[in-house]
């Protein structure tokens, strides 16, 4: 993709004017505003340096190469310049492609059982431990919000919040229907059985501008389940907060209720802000058919066979025999294809707006 000069220089006028602004300005807050600002733009002023830099060199050696004395010496320096041309007008284009707000998030993840019984909170059991280790490697904080354990083990239910850079970009993909055929321990007949679970992942965005009123909102005092004994709840600490107008309801079992009304405001407030995130995903993905992870969490986006020790998502057709890794926390084959996708379609939205 040849990008137009115009588009470059824009960028580099702005970056410039934000980097003087910072200089001169006394206001908290619009340090604040630019100091942001700044820190979105400079990867991207980088980049367009480094493209024009190298564009120039390109025009350099061409010159050089005119000269019969010269040619043999910019020969090999032309050609390894001009084969990495289009990879640095690539980083820049991916750069100023439409992108995530919140791709450098933390998240909230939620895991549940659906259809399946006992089998489908098992597999919820194996999701939620395999984004714990994948997470794990990754050097993110997985802590766990609230928790419903299923009859047979694994979770009926579990919320918890992944913290460190760029957890939301990386795990938005996995929002949707994950389905699982497997024999179960239990059937004696060696069947295989097909269960499923849902994960939706939500950004965790700091300070997010969603008025809730309190004539909106039920709150709900109640004992949390434990696993028993000691670990019983003896009082009505845990707290359900529903929002009256959506159905939302967010919930969080620690031992402090104070602590508690907090974790379940703030998380009524991500859910409240995904949701109108939900809203303008579905107005993109009518323009676009093909996007990844459009929001839908009613999708069915992975098969995990256990038989045929495979792993398919189907939204790209892609399958991978390593289902044990996978389960293990090897996800990033499967995300960085799913990436790559996303990649190409907010490239080909950048082509499209640009003419």
């Amino acid at each position: 993709m040849r990008l137009p000069q115009a588009r470059l220089d824009q960028v580099l006028d702005r970056f410039h004017q934000v980097e003087a602004r910072m200089g001169a300005a006394t206001d908290g807050a619009e340090i604040v505003r630019l100091s942001k600002e700044h820190a979105e733009l400079k990867p991207v002023a980088d980049a367009v340096q480094a493209l024009a830099r190298a564009r120039t060199e390109v025009d350099d050696l061409k010159a050089m190469a005119a000269d019969p004395e010269m040619a043999a010496l910019a020969a090999d320096e032309l050609d390894a310049l001009t084969e990495r041309l289009p990879e640095l007008e690539r980083e820049v284009a991916l750069l100023l492609a439409p992108r995530d707000a919140d791709e450098n998030a933390s998240a909230v993840l939620e895991v549940r059982a659906g259809t399946g019984g006992d089998e489908a909170a098992l597999f919820a059991g194996d999701l939620f431990r395999m984004y714990s280790r994948y997470a794990s490697t990754r050097g993110w904080r997985v802590e766990i919000d609230s928790a419903a354990e299923g009859d047979a083990g694994g979770f009926k239910e579990i919320i918890a919040t992944v913290s460190g850079e760029g957890v939301f970009g990386r795990l938005k993909f996995e929002s949707g229907v994950h389905r699982v055929q497997r024999v179960p321990t239990t059937e004696a007949g060696g069947r295989i059985h097909t269960s499923a679970a849902t994960v939706a992942v939500l950004p965790e965005v700091e300070d997010v501008e969603i008025e809730i009123l309190d004539k909106d909102i039920r709150i709900d005092t109640y004992r949390s389940s434990g696993a028993g004994g000691q670990h019983v709840n003896k009082t009505d600490s845990a707290v359900r907060i529903t929002h009256l107008p959506t159905g939302i309801v967010a919930t969080s079992s620690e031992k402090s209720q104070h602590v508690n009304r907090d974790k379940a405001m703030k998380n009524l407030r991500i859910r409240l802000y995904d949701m109108q995130r939900q809203a303008k995903d579905a107005a993109r993905s009518d323009a676009r058919k093909s996007q990844v992870g459009s929001g839908d969490r009613s999708e069915r986006i992975r098969t995990y066979n256990f038989p045929q020790g495979r792993v398919t998502d189907h939204r790209i057709g892609l399958t991978l025999h390593s289902l044990p890794q996978i389960l293990e926390g090897d996800l990033d084959p499967m995300l960085n294809a799913l990436i790559a996708e996303d990649q190409a379609a907010r490239l080909a939205d950048l082509e499209a707006e640009l003419g």
